[in-house]
């Protein structure tokens, strides 16, 4: 595997330009959606299921939309948007061609879906402050949370995006690995909620240490497993953005 250099943000920044050109036409899908859920599980079906560890329901899914959406707009953007770039647009091609090479590009598809990570997650976060369910002062820190947990999940989901056959295989991905997470991680229900083995099983997926480390961010409530929380984001990271390098210069054949 080689490094990535510098040059990588050019591809960033190509990224950047095409997403502010058609940003109108994404902005429902990152700002109404979370609205929606926010308002119709959490006023909605919150009516009826009461105080959830302590809190009210909207109180408590709010870190997970948060997460949950960050999660999102990078598995959408490093899937569906950079399967097209490298099979449709011809995108990677062009690039390649020039200074840049295949870690140049696949490090600025990462962390331009990162970014989208950011974003959203900022967007969210500003969402929740205005619903009045954002209490404490560290929840300024969750951008930069939501930046390395869309680094992970734009990395697993380019080292899937190396290996789809065609862009009709994604449908997989997101049956089979990004929706069970949606509700198993922690979003909608407390973990203890579960049986034991699905308690364990959902510690394996990648979003849950992302919901619990967002969760007490927002509430101000800091313990020892949050340390592990961390460590388990930081290590899937590295993990998964060092095999999508070497499984996208295998795709790229180059």
């Amino acid at each position: 595997m080689k490094p990535f250099s510098w040059r990588f943000i050019r591809v960033w920044q190509r990224n950047r330009d095409v997403f502010f050109r058609l940003w109108h036409s994404e902005a429902p899908g990152f700002v109404a959606e979370p609205i929606i859920i926010l308002v119709a599980m959490g006023l909605g079906l919150g009516a009826y299921v009461g105080l959830v560890d302590g809190q009210k329901y909207i109180e408590f899914i709010a870190p997970g939309i948060i997460a949950s959406y960050a999660m999102f707009s990078a598995s959408f953007e490093c899937t569906y948007g950079s399967f097209i770039r490298m099979e449709y647009q011809r995108t990677y091609d062009a690039i390649i061609a020039t200074p840049l090479n295949v870690e140049d590009v696949i490090a600025g598809e990462i962390f331009w879906g990162a970014t989208r990570s950011f974003m959203t997650g900022t967007i969210i976060l500003a969402i929740a402050a205005v619903f009045q369910l954002v209490p404490s002062p560290w929840a300024v820190f969750i951008p930069v949370l939501a930046f390395l947990e869309g680094i992970m999940f734009a990395s697993i989901a380019i080292l899937f995006t190396s290996i789809v056959p065609a862009i009709y295989s994604f449908n997989y991905y997101f049956t089979l690995f990004i929706t069970p997470m949606f509700f198993f991680s922690g979003v909608f229900f407390p973990l203890t909620s579960f049986p034991q083995i699905v308690q364990t099983l959902s510690w394996i997926a990648p979003l849950t240490p992302v919901v619990h480390l967002t969760r007490a961010l927002i509430n101000g409530e800091f313990h020892a497993s949050l340390l592990w929380a961390l460590a388990i984001i930081i290590a899937v990271t590295a993990l998964f953005f060092s095999i999508s390098l070497v499984t996208m210069r295998r795709r790229l054949a180059v």
